[in-house]
């Protein structure tokens, strides 16, 4: 992976470009963090649900172009945006054949994480962003595939550094802490950033990285 320094330089020239000046603030656990999958059905349900295929198709509006999803290239996980249905239905099946190689038991050994990554943007900028449709004032933040991949990072390097910190969370449980501090995580079987999911707070944007451990 390409250092910090470089991905900030590459955002720097993005922006100078037209994305938007959005930057990760922070993330957040919670009581929402942690789902236990007991089955293997219940894994392809999530799996379906997180890349908006089969029975979740209905969730797939324009903005799921901007989400990032975990694939593999032989062994090795990639993470990219995709274009079409077509392309997210092939990542579900690299993922069912990957998970079937990795041989879960579903006893307490599957887990979907989801924390909660919090970006900012200058007031300065915000008021670029707002524009009028069909009579409403809105906002768009437009981001380059080089920006929204940056932007990845930075959630990804954030939620392992957590792993270090010694962050304590009101309500979990030990199993829950093991995990936040990515202890007994032997595969992530895939992430996903969905930035369909995003949510508005004043100069504030809320959307959820997920992961699908293995322990």
């Amino acid at each position: 992976m390409e250092s910090m320094r470089d991905i900030n330089r590459v955002m720097e020239r993005e922006i100078a470009k037209g994305s938007c000046h959005l930057k990760l603030d922070h993330i957040e656990f919670g009581d929402y963090s942690y789902q236990e999958i007991t089955s293997k059905e219940k894994l392809m349900e999530v799996l379906s649900y997180l890349l908006r295929i089969g029975d979740f198709k209905q969730y797939a509006g324009k903005t799921i172009l901007n989400n990032v999803y975990m694939d593999l290239r032989g062994k090795k996980p990639i993470f990219k945006r995709t274009r079409t249905a077509v392309e997210r239905n092939n990542i579900f099946a690299t993922i069912r054949r990957y998970a079937k190689k990795l041989k879960p038991q579903y006893n307490g050994d599957v887990y979907l994480e989801t924390v909660r990554c919090y970006f900012d943007i200058p007031q300065e900028n915000l008021g670029k962003c707002r524009y009028t449709y069909q009579g409403n004032e809105t906002y768009a933040f437009p981001m380059s595939d080089k920006y929204i991949m940056a932007l990845y990072t930075h959630c990804l390097v954030t939620r392992k550094a957590v792993a270090t910190q010694g962050v304590q969370i009101k309500g979990f449980t030990e199993k829950e802490y093991g995990m936040v501090r990515l202890e007994n995580v032997g595969d992530v079987l895939f992430q996903a950033l969905l930035w369909d999911r995003t949510k508005r707070e004043g100069q504030i944007l809320c959307t959820d990285f997920c992961s699908i451990f293995i322990l």
